[in-house]
């Protein structure tokens, strides 16, 4: 049995996959939300959102991430960052999973990643929890109901989270397994409800296709000026950098907050929503995002909240840090209507750094640019993960080194030669730590870091007195209006200079230990940056 609209000429049993029980083709929002509810996969929270927790695994797999190695693989892959699965058990893994699948009710949604009509993808998402279906039609882009009378998918990504992959038979690591075959354009998710790996998954894709058309995949937020696209920025950086809520700037208008495309034509959103991180939110600082969590339609994962009024705690992360929501970007009131905008004028590095050394904002030349593009550093704070009791550097090239399937060079190329033909104007924007490293210091204002790049973004901040950084070499405004001084310069936030000397110096350290293995393909000027 079926339901729901679909193009007659591409069900499921089309592409071999058969004896399944009811297939729900592209449910709206209310008969997914229905449907979630009655299989008691979740709550209907207030103002109609859907609450859901994902059991053990709150965040992404990525060590169970696998890419099939074929002819057309072996060579383009980046296989010191990505672990390779047999054909052979791929296709074990394939057969397995839709018997698994037989009899079950499955949820299917064709949707589009990418704004750029040239450029885009079409994806058929297959999930066995109704609220998979729902985040991911809030994810991706979904196309008018017409065209789904004639949509034939380009890759299918079928996610079956009670499935158990066999490590030994399917070539995996463990019970929970994602699996993309490129060559037969099928993407296999098992063992995980978190829903994450159901847009990161299609992320990867487009990050392995769409270099080879000279596109600059990015894990990036990107806005532009209101009534102007051609003033486009985009905000590089890893989870917990502010990606989502320095691009949701409301005299800006906001293209999408994670991942986006620059082509020769300009930047472009891979996405049709936003998966913002929930923990400490507000409605005195990011109101449209808290608004969001009581919206009907959004999927509110792994959140506390009292089991009589539904309402959120936003403060208690028992389940996860990475307490999450999911909405479409028209939730968002200053949200672009095309996902478009022109090349970037302006290319902002975030970083949270823990250790309270890097300044809130600094001015990169290209090669510093690249340079800190290939290092991708953030810092975890303690208790943001089991284990972590002091900061840890975290390096993860091109600020997204999970969902990059080919070597951090290709996509270093790519963004060196845009910076060089467009000529964007580049900042490293600190939203961690000043005054001290974590427990000592205290978190970036936000109101500052919002003033600075309001500064960068309008041109303003170019004609501030800059001052060279004596660790990284950078510029560094030395005042800029509305931001106190003394943040300007980390070094004098510290009770004891000497220390905050001997904290830089292990810094610098670590970013030139990590950077030894780039130093073999970038060129003269960069390494000049990371030499020092």
């Amino acid at each position: 049995m079926t339901s729901g609209r679909v193009n007659p000429n591409f069900r499921l049993e089309d592409q071999g996959i058969a004896g399944l029980g009811q297939v729900h083709y592209n449910l709206l929002e209310p008969a997914l939300i229905e449907a979630a509810v009655l299989r008691g996969e979740g709550h209907m929270g207030q103002g109609g959102s859907f609450l859901v927790t994902t059991g053990k695994f709150t965040g992404r797999s990525p060590k169970d991430k696998h890419v099939v190695k074929t002819a057309t693989t072996a060579d383009t892959i980046w296989w010191d960052n990505n672990a390779a699965m047999s054909s052979e058990g791929f296709d074990a893994l394939y057969a397995d999973m839709t018997a698994h699948m037989q009899g079950r009710d499955m949820f299917v949604q064709d949707l589009v990643a990418g704004a750029d009509a040239a450029l885009s993808i079409k994806m058929r998402m297959v999930t066995e929890l109704a609220w998979h279906g729902l985040f991911i039609r809030h994810l991706l882009r979904r196309p008018d109901r017409a065209a789904l009378d004639t949509f034939v998918a380009d890759y299918t990504v079928i996610n079956c989270p009670s499935f158990k992959a066999d490590p030994v038979r399917h070539n995996c690591r463990s019970e929970t397994v994602i699996a993309m075959n490129f060559d037969r354009k099928l993407i296999l998710i098992g063992g995980t409800e978190y829903a994450g790996e159901n847009k990161k998954s299609v992320f990867t894709l487009l990050n392995y296709l769409l270099p080879e058309k000279g596109v600059m995949p990015m894990h990036c937020s990107a806005n532009h000026a209101i009534g102007n696209p051609v003033d486009t920025a985009v905000f590089f950086g890893l989870s917990g950098t502010g990606k989502t809520t320095l691009s949701a700037d409301p005299a800006r208008t906001l293209i999408g907050d994670d991942e986006h495309g620059w082509s020769d034509r300009g930047t472009f959103n891979f996405e049709g929503g936003c998966y913002a991180k929930t923990i400490n939110l507000s409605a005195e600082a990011e109101p449209e995002i808290y608004a969001t969590t009581s919206r009907f339609g959004t999927v509110v994962e792994n959140m506390i909240f009292d089991p009589e009024t539904f309402e959120l705690d936003f403060n208690d992360s028992r389940l996860t840090e990475n307490m999450r929501c999911a909405y479409p970007l028209d939730a968002i009131s200053n949200a672009s209507d095309t996902g478009l905008g022109g090349h970037p004028k302006n290319i902002i590095l975030l970083t949270c750094d823990a250790f309270g050394v890097l300044p809130p904002i600094s001015r990169l030349t290209p090669a510093q640019a690249m340079y800190h593009f290939l290092s991708g550093f953030t810092a975890k704070a303690p208790g943001t993960e089991r284990g972590v009791v002091e900061p840890e550097p975290t390096f993860s090239t091109c600020f997204g080194a999970p969902f990059m399937p080919r070597r951090p060079e290709v996509y270093g190329k790519l963004l060196q030669e845009k910076i060089a033909r467009h000529g964007a104007t580049c900042w490293l924007v600190n939203t961690g730590w000043t005054g001290g490293a974590y427990g000592v210091g205290k978190r970036m204002p936000i109101k500052a870091t919002r003033a600075l790049l309001t500064a960068a973004l309008d041109g303003s901040l170019n004609d501030a007195v800059f001052r060279k950084d004596v660790n990284f070499g950078f510029e560094v405004p030395v005042s800029v209006p509305g931001v106190d001084d003394s943040l300007m310069n980390p070094r004098t936030t510290w009770a004891d200079p000497a220390q905050y000397d001997a904290q830089a110096a292990k810094l610098v350290g670590m970013f030139a230990k990590n950077f030894e293995k780039y130093v073999s393909f970038v060129d003269d000027d960069v390494k000049a940056v990371a030499i020092g």
